[in-house]
Formats: structure tokens, C-alpha cells, sequence
């Protein structure tokens, strides 16, 4: 599965910068949350640029393919930030199924 690749990535990336202490994703319910470790001392400096850290490396994660982010900050404890974080596929048509759809593929402008 595709989105698992962008997971992997994005995780990566995460694991590279310079604040992060390590991370991981967990599913709950279905839901993924996004787990984020950082040095005692540097706590203050995530408050400050951890959810742009996160959506850079989701940028990252999605070049070139059509899926799109939410990410929304859970709680934090000690060291330890997080994140209700999902990729997600557009819920649009990609394909002309045939049936003369209203709002088939083939009927749309081109930009």
C-alpha cells in the first residue's frame, strides 16, 4: 500500500531532525497518532517549530503523489508530544466509470 511507503518516509525524515529524540505512529481505533520524543532541554524549542518540523516532513512524504495531511496536537507529557496525524487519499474521481456521472472526469476543464 502506497500510503504506508509515505509513512515510512515521513517517519524518517521526522527521525532526522535535529530536536526529535525518536518517533513513531500507533494506531488506535483505526486512528494513527504520531508519537514524538524530544530532549528535556529542547521542549521549549518543539513548542515552538514542531508542528512546521512535522508538515515539512510531510511535504517530504507526499512529493509527487495525490494525498493530503491532518495533523492536530493531542497532549503533551514531560518529553513526549502527540499528534492526531493522517494521510489521506482525496475522496474525488480520478477515472470515468462510464455511467455518465454529473461530475465525471472527462467533463472537467483542464487548467
Amino acid at each position: 500500500m502506497e500510503l504506508e511507503q509515505i509513512w515510512f518516509t515521513f517517519l524518517d525524515e521526522l527521525k532526522r531532525d535535529e530536536l526529535v529524540d525518536g518517533c513513531f505512529r500507533k494506531n488506535i481505533t483505526g486512528i494513527p497518532f504520531l508519537y514524538v520524543h524530544v530532549s528535556a532541554e529542547r521542549v521549549s524549542e518543539w513548542e515552538a517549530r514542531g508542528s512546521s518540523i512535522i508538515a515539512a516532513c510531510s511535504k517530504k512524504a507526499m512529493f509527487r503523489k495525490k494525498v493530503t495531511v491532518e495533523t492536530h496536537f493531542v497532549r503533551v507529557s514531560q518529553n513526549q508530544f502527540v499528534y492526531r496525524h493522517r494521510f489521506f487519499v482525496p475522496q474525488e474521481k480520478m477515472f470515468c466509470c462510464g455511467n455518465l456521472c454529473a461530475d465525471c472526469i472527462r467533463l472537467r476543464k483542464k487548467a
